[in-house]
Parts: C-alpha cells; structure tokens; sequence
C-alpha cells in the first residue's frame, strides 16, 4: 500500500481535469481502475492474456477505461503525441537489457504529448542485496553468487531471476541524451520493505504518522538508493 500510495500521490499532482492516459504494462489494472474511478479516460496495454481477463472482469460499466494485449517495446498501434500522462509502472522490472530498456522509454515518450509526464518504475538494486543477498543469505547459492559483482555488489538479472535491478545512476544512463526534464527520483517504499511486520501491525494514528514521514523523506538523495522501488518522473520536452 505504501508503494501504490506514494505512486498516485505523485501522479495527482500532474493530473489534470480532461487528461489522457495510458498504462503500459497494465497487470490486472489497479492504477488504471483506481485513476478510470476519478473520470480519466485510461488505456491500457498489457502481455499477458490472463491478467487482461482479470483487467476486464474487475472492470465498473461506469469507467471510462480500454485494455488490449501489447508489448511496451512497441506500441506501433498507438499514435504520436496522444497522451498527457504515460505510466510504465511494470515493464522495465522485466526488461534485462539496455536496448530494450532504451526501448520503452522511447516508445513511452513517443506516444506522450510534448509537456506531458511521464511515470516510469524500477526495482532496486541494492535492498535487494541486503534483504536478499544477506539477509535470505542467497550468497550462499553459487548461481546467485556469479551474479553479483563482488566489487560494487552491482546484481545482474535473468529471465529467470524474474526481476531486473537498477540502481540511480543505471537509470541516469538509460534517460541520457532522451528529451525530458526529470521531475521527481522517488523511492516509493523506502524503509517499508524492512519494516514490513512493523508497518502491517500498526494502528491508524502510528501509520498515519508513518506515511508523513515517508512523503517528507521519500525523494532524499542519501536515503532512497536504499528503496526497494524507484518511480522516475520526468516531463517530455
């Protein structure tokens, strides 16, 4: 909740009355559903058949809202310039390469207008190394150990490791040279991840306290490298 919470604080604040959306890489629709409720009009792209069906079955009458099957490295069925806000929330946790990651960005900043925003998310590299790599002790696995750079304890992924891992300057590489403004570098669940337990069992007055301090800290440069989500905000130029 602390992550989906965080993400559509931020959209919020670039929404405007009458906007377009698009959602590429969609899942089963929980922010194409929840910003369809508010009245914007969404499209959604998404993989796989079986989260559509579900996209569809959790779909109100009353919400202005389209999903159909796609792929976020080529979105060659919509238009230039339709969208004023693009959110790409799911695709670049399973891309694995650099081209492909180049890739989405640039088919999501095509079909964005000039001047709109775009959200894109990332996993984080090194909560995963603490959670994981100790604190699961994953190193003690030689295939997890020949992933990890002993050096920089940089983690490199597969396919089959299902999640790609960045950290802030992989994404400052990907968005270089792309025409954007950055507006927002975000961790969306910052210290949640490791409090888990802690933040599930709170009443809604500690939680409620827990959520301002996340939102005062949740864009600190010596803080969110440490998050398990990153969201990229940045404006088209």
């Amino acid at each position: 909740m602390v992550e989906f919470l965080t993400t559509m604080r931020y959209i919020e604040q670039y929404l405007k009355p009458g906007d377009r959306v698009i959602e590429i890489g969609a899942g089963t629709g929980r922010y194409a559903h929840a910003l369809a409720q508010a009245g914007y009009h969404v499209d959604a792209v998404e993989l796989l058949r079986h989260n559509i069906e579900v996209f569809r079955h959790n779909t109100l009458p009353s919400e202005p809202v389209t999903v159909r099957q796609g792929n976020a490295l080529d979105l060659s069925e919509f238009s230039d310039g339709v969208y004023d806000i693009t959110l790409l929330l799911g695709p670049m946790y399973h891309l694995y390469t650099v081209e492909e990651q180049k890739k989405a960005l640039t088919e999501a900043l095509r079909v964005t207008k000039p001047g709109g925003v775009v959200f894109a998310a990332y996993c984080g590299n090194d909560a995963t190394v603490l959670q994981c790599c100790f604190g699961r002790e994953f190193l003690k696995d030689p295939r997890y150990l020949s992933l990890t750079d002993l050096d920089t304890f940089k983690l490199s992924s597969t396919p089959e490791e299902i999640f790609a891992l960045h950290r802030r300057e992989d994404i400052d590489a990907l968005m270089n040279g792309l025409p954007v403004q950055r507006l927002h570098f975000v961790g969306t669940d910052m210290a949640t991840g490791y409090l888990r337990d802690t933040v599930d069992q709170m009443d809604d007055k500690m939680y409620k306290l827990y959520l301002q301090y996340h939102f005062a800290i949740c864009e600190r440069p010596d803080l969110v490298g440490a998050s398990n989500h990153f969201l990229d905000v940045f404006r088209k130029l």
